[in-house]
């Protein structure tokens, strides 16, 4: 009997060790229920609960299975349609054959759908978003507040369809894909059609089979497109980390166009009108940060290069970069200007239908000032720093650019071009141009400086014969308020002057402007002749678009030319008189004023008829005496007297008071002290 109680004692178990076995027991048990639960018994009921809970029809069609992990849960459908909600234009959020997903479990607690994986077999899918937030795949009956919104990894699909409508952002696309696993690594082709900020869109390209949505930590997927919105043409190919908000984009572009100022409305980057332009390089983003590097390529017949950066962290984006050309084409300085390009830019770029050209474009009543509205909502989108350099200007005709470089800066709706250096002429034209576009219209200011310009090299006719002309020396201060070039200089006011000291040019220019017969004579005998240059000075006062000659004096060693009148910036007229005064005694003289109107895109020039009727009719009368006597009807007598060269200097140095002064003085505040 001994013996038999031991052994009870021995293998009697402890209460704890019944208690935990129980529990192993029990969830084996579960385990199993788990694995062989019939799930598909659940599929009615499930179809009923989601469609309570989204106020949206949902249905697994033919078969529901689950496989039950610790942490996540694989869900099988074959078969699904899962409406839309009623406001949506598509009636299915999807529609697929087979649908299969894996879901977070604990998230599930806190009512945060977490799905890390989903794949969908030949689905058709309808995506909307509407301006006050609402989204199709927001789950809820009210999705006004974006309701309860899955954060998905990445997503896996073959053969399907995919819509998505957006009328606020422009946005109405279709898109068709198509699975195939002899493309290698891009088995994914897809092609979209329709419409993105109000600009037809093609696009087509591949990727490879898994897209990944929000996968953390998951290898980039690769990705090639080829797309085309209204007349912007994009190419490119690389790798992208995530598509919910396109990060860890690494990837090579080429990209063109008729103008970079259309990118705007499709990126929101405010770049400036421009020629047709093909540009290269390298893409990437990280985070809120895209970079263009490496970037080669043409604006119409000028050469570019550079890096970018596009910062959209901050409350405004912010643009940076540093752009060079090593030749720029004078014909493309049209579009930044609000000039239409020119024939020879506008076909420059190959497959980039040509914009309209300056030839078939024409200005209202004929005028020459830029009329294109200055894009307010453009310099209020963004700040910007960015400095472009040219090296060499070509194709200058009248101008003689030599080179340019500018630092544009934009900062809360205010554009700086400070500084802007532009080689001119064997001088330059240096200092900053300001507009305030927090205004309406906006307030313009100008404070430029004329440095060491050649009159021989702007005049070409000069520069042909080998004359050698003194430096010009100036500036240009002007402010007022405008919203376009045209009207804005309708109304300045402010002080424009330019003065030359001692130079040489041949005398032909002089002789025909004040009509000498003796000096034609004698050129013709003797062959040119340098004339002495001693002074010149021209000055106007701008008061609210009207150019007041202020002092207009040209002195050589055989006349002195004096003029007055006005330029109307806003009828874009002329009106000067032109006085001649040889210094010597010339005889075929038939000196008299001459007279310059008409406008700025059709001068014309001529002599007032009083003072030669004059002489005429005196040579005339003494003809009918003696025909010797008529000469002395054009005897020159040389009235003329040599200027006060430092006085005319000092005169056309200093503005006058008022509107003038004011508008000077605004204009010197353009610059940065």
């Amino acid at each position: 009997m001994a013996t038999n109680t031991l052994r009870t004692r021995r293998f009697s178990w402890p209460l704890w060790q019944k208690l935990l076995a129980s529990v192993v027991l029990l969830l084996a048990a579960l385990v199993l229920v788990v694995i062989f639960f019939p799930w598909d018994v659940l599929r009615e009921p499930l179809n009923r609960y989601v469609s309570e809970k989204t106020g949206r029809k949902f249905e697994i069609t033919r078969r529901l299975d689950v496989g039950v992990g610790w942490r996540q849960a694989t869900v099988k459908f074959d078969g699904i349609e899962f409406a839309n909600p009623s406001w949506a234009r598509d009636p299915y959020l999807v529609k697929a054959d087979r649908a299969e997903f894996d879901i977070r479990i604990w998230p599930l607690i806190s009512s945060k759908i977490v799905i890390p994986r989903l794949s969908l077999s030949s689905p058709t899918v309808g995506l909307q978003m509407e301006a006050d937030g609402r989204r199709t795949w927001a789950f809820g009956k009210d999705t006004s507040d974006g309701g309860t919104v899955p954060d998905i990894g990445t997503i896996q699909v073959d053969t399907g369809a995919v819509d998505f409508l957006a009328k606020h952002l422009g946005v109405d696309v279709h898109a068709d894909l198509s699975y195939d696993t002899s493309r290698g690594e891009l088995p994914l082709d897809y092609r979209i059609k329709g419409r993105y900020k109000g600009q037809p869109l093609t696009a087509n390209g591949r990727t490879g089979n898994v897209l990944q949505i929000n996968a953390a930590g998951a290898p980039p997927f690769p990705i090639e497109i080829n797309a085309a919105a209204g007349q912007t043409q994009l190419k490119a190919a690389g790798t992208v980390a995530a598509l919910s908000d396109l990060d860890g984009i690494d990837a090579t572009f080429q990209i063109k166009g008729q103008t970079l100022g259309a990118l705007f409305p499709l990126l929101g980057i405010a770049l400036p009108q421009t020629s047709p332009y093909a540009l290269s390089g390298k893409l990437g983003k990280r985070g809120k940060l895209w970079e263009a590097n490496a970037l080669k390529g043409k604006l119409g017949l000028s050469d570019i290069s550079g890096d970018m950066k596009f910062d959209q962290a901050g409350k405004l984006p912010h643009l940076t970069g540093d752009l060079r050309s090593r030749v720029m084409d004078m014909d493309d300085l049209g579009p930044l200007i609000g000039l239409p390009p020119t024939a020879r830019t506008a076909s420059t770029v190959e497959g980039v239908a040509p914009p309209p050209t300056v030839t078939q474009v024409k200005r209202p009543g004929g005028k020459v000032l830029p009329t294109a509205p200055l894009d307010f909502e453009r310099l209020r989108a963004m700040n910007a720093d960015v400095k472009y350099t040219a090296d060499r200007i070509q194709n200058v005709r009248d101008i003689p650019l030599d080179r340019g470089s500018v630092q544009v800066k934009l900062d809360n709706g205010v554009l700086t071009l400070d500084p802007l250096d532009l080689g001119v002429a064997g001088g330059k034209l240096a200092g900053a141009i300001r507009i305030d576009a927090s205004k309406n219209p906006a307030d313009i200011r100008a404070s430029l400086d004329v440095r060491a310009m050649q009159l021989a090299r702007l005049i070409p006719k000069l520069e042909t014969t080998g004359n050698s002309v003194g430096r010009l020396d100036g500036r240009i201060n002007l402010s007022g308020s405008g919203s376009t070039v045209a009207n804005w200089l309708g109304g300045v006011s402010g002080d424009v002057a330019i003065i030359s000291g001692r130079g040489q040019f041949g005398n032909l220019l002089p002789v025909f402007a004040t009509l000498v017969g003796g000096d034609i004579i004698k050129f013709l005998l003797r062959g040119d002749r340098n004339v002495e240059l001693r002074c010149a000075a021209i000055a106007f006062d701008v008061s609210k678009g009207l150019m007041n000659s202020r002092t207009v004096v040209l002195d050589t060693t055989n006349a002195v030319f004096t003029a007055a009148g006005q330029a109307n910036l806003a009828t874009e007229s002329l009106d000067f008189v032109v006085r001649p005064e040889p210094k010597s005694k010339n005889i075929l003289s038939i000196r008299t004023p001459l007279v310059v109107s008409g406008t700025f895109g059709n001068p014309r020039g001529g002599l007032q008829v009083a003072p030669l009727a004059e002489r005429g009719l005196a040579a005339l009368a003494l003809g009918a005496i003696n025909p010797l006597l008529a000469l002395a009807a054009t005897i020159e007598n040389g009235p003329g007297e040599d200027a006060d060269c430092k006085s005319v200097l000092a005169d056309a140095n200093k503005p006058t008071a008022g509107a003038a002064a004011n508008g000077a003085a605004r204009a010197k505040s353009a610059k940065q002290p």
